[in-house]
């Protein structure tokens, strides 16, 4: 049952991307949450990850998240869980920029009042740029 709750968790927030609605979004983290993009930028706290989440949000005219595959591991007694989960975006910039992010998060979950939440998701960009593929990829081999 907890395999299908954090499913449905990561489908919330890829589906509340998609749709830009900050409302469900939001409701994806736990309050004391941390949101780890890469290159330093740390946020912590529901309120200040979704004021992040907003601002950047705002540079685009559209993005579609999809969910690719994933794993996640729950202690159903302790209430929290790990898990791994692949995503593809395209996006539309605000300034008509359009591109692919190709990445995966490293999740850590948490139970609170019965419904699974995200205590903290760090973003591993594997490659951002142009949809050709013409961008370098951070996780090349040679």
């Amino acid at each position: 049952m907890s395999r299908d709750a954090i499913n449905d968790l990561v489908h919330q927030y890829a589906d509340a991307v998609v749709h830009r609605n900050p409302d469900q979004w939001a409701a994806t983290w736990a309050a004391d949450a941390v949101w780890e993009l890469g290159k330093g930028r740390r946020v912590e706290g529901q309120d200040a990850i979704l004021e992040l989440w907003n601002s950047a949000m705002d540079g685009f005219k559209a993005v579609v998240q999809n969910v690719v595959n994933g794993t996640a591991t729950t202690d159903d007694s302790a209430g929290t869980g790990t898990g791994r989960w692949y995503v593809h975006e395209h996006w539309h910039r605000a300034n008509d920029e359009r591109g692919i992010l190709l990445a995966y998060y490293d999740d850590t979950y948490i139970r609170v009042d019965g419904q699974w939440l995200f205590a903290s998701r760090e973003l591993t960009i594997q490659y951002g740029g142009p949809p050709d593929l013409s961008g370098m990829f951070q996780n090349a081999w040679a």
